[in-house]
């Protein structure tokens, strides 16, 4: 058994697990935190995305006693503004339907949410190539895309003039 020790959505957490568990296992099933999903099995299609230390990580590929020590924000942890139920992404996500039946919808949201807190870009291309890691089944991308650019607004409003291509409108 491991003991790990995490900060979660801004709560210190300890649980004993076995040593094999996953930070994903120990997300949903220990910390009942199910905002995060199991997609795949294979670490191919990003559901299971969440930000361990500041980094966006598919959670399925690592193990909570890894991850011990460490500081984890899944979706439900990831609006910092008591006065706004939703994040930015999450609220854009809803505003330009950038979802379908919702199941990659978290780790899309926090790949997003890791993206635009890393490098603002509204350009097509970078915006899927941070994509590049989460598995849509239901969309063409079109809206995923619009609400990464409208949450980019949201987060930095000097970023409201400008288009895509970083040109003024």
């Amino acid at each position: 058994m491991a003991e790990v020790q995490l900060r979660v959505n801004g709560v210190d957490v300890r649980r004993e697990v076995p040593d094999q568990t996953l930070l994903v296992e120990f997300i949903r099933e220990t910390l009942r935190l199910t905002g995060t999903h199991v997609g795949c099995d294979t670490s191919q299609c990003g559901a299971c995305t969440v930000n361990l230390d500041g980094v966006s990580v598919k959670s399925c590929t690592v193990l909570a006693a890894q991850a011990s020590g460490g500081v984890v924000r899944t979706v439900e942890g990831l609006s910092e503004n008591t006065d706004a139920p939703l994040h930015p992404v999450q609220s854009a996500f809803v505003q330009c339907h950038g979802l379908q039946c919702g199941f990659c919808t978290p780790g899309m949201i926090m790949s997003v949410d890791f993206y635009l807190r890393k490098q603002p870009d509204l350009d097509e291309a970078s915006i899927c190539h941070a994509l590049e890691g989460n598995i849509c089944r239901c969309t063409g991308y079109v809206n995923i895309i619009e609400a990464v650019r409208h949450a980019a607004h949201e987060m930095y409003p000097a970023l409201a003039g400008k288009t895509a291509e970083g040109a003024q409108s």
